[in-house]
């Protein structure tokens, strides 16, 4: 069977099922299509990212995240005029359909090769110069960063997963117990990545050290905390980053707060109804983000920035920052609790 033949599904295709096949098949799109295979949609990573934003279900049907306005290509069309629309339009994937709007097959964009030496042009800086005050009395010997979870450092779990994903050049930003940290990491050469170091002398926040980078970027940079254990597909981030641009993109993560009384509604002095124990739902920074090369102009050299900061000043300036739902796994690793839920959750989730 045609590879493109296994992203066929029914609209009423659950989207977590959908979900399976983006992530198994490798195109990174599903093709929504009726009994007779006609055309009705399409669906990709971003789609569904955009429907948990307006808080749909994953167990609801694809059809209510599918792009039914999709871009698609004829059989009649060359090579080249097609390669010219998915360059310009910034496509990964178009669909061929023939006169009567039936899938006939799909054309997919030339996929970088990224060489192991140069990796993809995007740099990735891990925070680790923080000083875990609430992992104490683990931290006072140990920054955070190097605290093992699964018989190795998350940092290293961390900077094995963006090398999995063909990420190679590297900023670690440190502060705290500095010298255990490049002692471990050295220049990278270990994992066959490069990495190079931002010296904070004063803690500068989750931004500032931003402000110490002399290097010049040419592509947008993937910041993240470096306590964050997740399977984020970070191709998915930056392709949902690029989709919408932007200065900058934030990850974040579904928080629910429940309320343990009845919320009593009032009007007038009068009760006009009780809300049972409610259950709220917020969006929350998960501390992952992608930050265009430009933004850096309103990081002061120097002076400490929080990223809640920076995104503020973005918006101040009349700019629209993303947001990038993660429904991945992700642990924040802030307490006690949390290192030894990710202790017992390792070799589950991370498992080879």
């Amino acid at each position: 069977m045609k590879a493109w033949k296994k992203t066929l599904i029914g609209p009423q295709t659950a989207i977590l099922d959908a979900i399976g096949i983006i992530e198994e098949g490798g195109l990174q799109i599903c093709l929504v299509v009726d009994d007779e295979q006609k055309l009705l949609g399409t669906v990709t990573d971003g789609d569904i990212r955009r429907g948990i934003l307006r808080k749909t279900a994953l167990s609801e049907p694809v059809s209510k995240v599918m792009n039914d306005k999709p871009h698609t290509g004829s059989p009649e069309m060359e090579i080249s005029e097609i390669r010219d629309i998915m360059s310009r339009m910034q496509f990964l994937q178009m669909p061929i359909i023939d006169n009567q709007g039936k899938v006939i097959g799909q054309h997919m964009a030339d996929q970088i090769a990224f060489s192991k030496l140069a990796g993809r042009p995007n740099r990735v800086v891990l925070m680790a110069g923080g000083q875990g005050n609430r992992l104490r009395p683990l931290t006072e010997t140990i920054p955070k960063p190097l605290i093992p979870v699964g018989q190795k450092p998350v940092l290293e779990t961390i900077l094995e997963s963006f090398a999995e994903q063909n990420f190679q050049k590297f900023y670690l930003s440190v502060n705290y117990k500095a010298d255990m940290v490049k002692d471990y990491f050295g220049d990278g050469s270990r994992w066959g990545v490069e990495i190079s170091y931002i010296h904070e002398d004063e803690p500068l926040g989750t931004a500032g050290p931003l402000g110490l980078i002399e290097d010049t970027l040419e592509a947008p940079i993937i910041v993240m905390n470096g306590d964050l254990l997740t399977r984020v597909n970070f191709e998915h981030l930056l392709n949902f980053h690029n989709e919408h641009d932007g200065q900058a993109t934030m990850g974040v993560r579904e928080y629910d707060v429940q309320v343990p009384f009845g919320v009593v509604q009032i009007e007038d002095s009068h009760i006009t109804g009780i809300d049972e124990k409610p259950l709220h739902r917020f969006f929350v920074n998960a501390g992952i983000y992608v930050i265009e090369p430009e933004a850096f102009s309103l990081i002061e050299t120097g002076k400490p920035m929080d990223m809640p900061d920076l995104f503020q000043a973005l918006i101040d300036k009349g700019q629209a920052p993303t947001v990038f739902p993660i429904r991945e796994y992700w642990l924040d690793i802030g307490q006690i609790e949390d290192l030894n839920q990710a202790n017992i959750e390792f070799d589950e989730v991370f498992k080879p």
